[in-house]
């Protein structure tokens, strides 16, 4: 089933290289960071607050990236988002590095090799999930020769994982002369602003894959690959707006709205996700909030359903809540699902455990974070040979 992440445990690091000094410029690189950036902070993705979104635009240096990547991977629970765009190149091992401002054809220690970041994933990442994105020439390397035995290509995955490459490992990527974007990041962009006619509720990576192959395709331009790993593929990136009900709820809470596909409560692990997600609510329904006032039967105003959806503190009481729920047409065994999710986060606040988007995402027991790292060193050194 495919899920939005919770934006308060989820994290985005956008890097991005356009001027260089011994390579080609790329000038729509900028423009790249900026709208991706834009967008995952925005209603139309995933909803991230600014601080959890880093941009890294031409790095001097590789330590800077690995260090805002290793930054993030520590902080995310959820889902770490990590995109790349810029030149790519193949070193003398046919690894891809990924070019920064100061890379010369030849000098691998001028550039970034991928699986620097690939060991940052898999050694210090606490997330449950990792998005890659790679927007540079061969960066279908990154997913492992498609010819290499099957053993040695899943190498190139990570746990949970879902790696989008804009070209072959054997293609450049494309960077049209006068285009705001790059190829493949303006049909990314494109794909998520305007949604998929007919597609599905959530844009999961599966989703978003098909429909950016298939649009670069029709225009020529390079296609991208993509590979995933226990259910990256159901990782969504934002709500298909062009699949929104075009009408609201039925003026009687619950008649007929079960039928829609309402935000699932049970994904939500931090107080940010609870009012992302409580937000997104009355958007799915189709309701104003004034019209959301004159359905609850005058239990909740206007003005205090912009107060709900714009706090920063969990509600201590529930009712509030609850009859915003039922006015947006929720069914009542949702409604329970959502009661329980807030027990849950006015227990962890209780407890001094996690609540709010300054928080990690939750209290992992020490526990199991070291297991998991264990079993990720463990992959790693059967890859290395040790």
């Amino acid at each position: 089933m495919s899920v939005l992440p919770d934006p308060g445990a989820s994290r985005a690091v956008v890097v991005g290289t356009g001027r260089y000094e011994h390579l080609e410029q790329l000038p729509a690189v900028s423009n790249n960071l900026q709208a991706l950036a834009d967008l995952l902070r925005g209603p139309l993705s995933l909803q991230l607050p600014t601080r959890h979104v880093t941009v890294v635009e031409d790095p001097v240096a590789a330590h800077t990236v690995v260090g805002a990547v290793r930054q993030a991977a520590a902080e995310a629970t959820d889902t770490l988002v990590v995109y790349f765009a810029g030149h790519g190149l193949v070193d003398a091992q046919d690894q891809l590095t990924l070019a920064l401002p100061h890379t010369e054809f030849g000098r691998v220690e001028t550039g970034l090799p991928y699986d620097w970041l690939r060991q940052v994933l898999l050694l210090d990442s606490r997330a449950e999930r990792h998005v890659v994105i790679l927007d540079c020439c061969y960066s279908g390397l990154a997913l492992g020769r498609m010819s290499a035995e099957a053993g040695l290509a899943d190498q190139a995955a990570v746990e949970g994982s879902f790696l989008l490459a804009a070209a072959a490992e054997t293609r450049t990527a494309l960077a049209p002369v006068g285009q705001t974007y790059t190829a493949f990041t303006g049909a990314l962009l494109d794909t998520l602003r305007r949604g998929i006619p007919g597609g599905p509720v959530l844009l999961d990576l599966a989703a978003v894959y098909r429909h950016v192959r298939l649009t670069l395709a029709a225009r020529g331009h390079p296609v991208p690959q993509a590979r995933d790993r226990n259910s990256g593929a159901q990782v969504a990136l934002g709500r298909n707006h062009a699949a929104l009900p075009a009408v609201p709820v039925p003026a009687a809470p619950g008649g007929g709205a079960g039928e829609r596909s309402w935000p699932d409560p049970r994904a939500i692990r931090t107080v940010t996700g609870f009012f992302t997600v409580l937000a997104e609510v009355r958007v799915v329904s189709g309701l104003t909030q004034q019209a959301v006032s004159e359905r609850s039967g005058g239990r909740v105003s206007a003005g205090t359903v912009s107060s709900l959806l714009n706090r920063g503190t969990l509600p201590t009481t529930w009712s509030t809540t609850a009859a915003y729920l039922s006015a947006c047409g929720v069914p009542d065994d949702q409604i329970t699902q959502w009661q329980a999710v807030w027990r849950r986060l006015r227990a962890e606040i209780s407890s001094g455990r996690a609540a709010g988007s300054a928080s990690a995402g939750g209290g992992e027991p020490e526990p199991e974070r070291r297991r998991a790292w264990s079993g990720r060193l463990s992959v790693f050194r059967r890859e290395r040979g040790h």
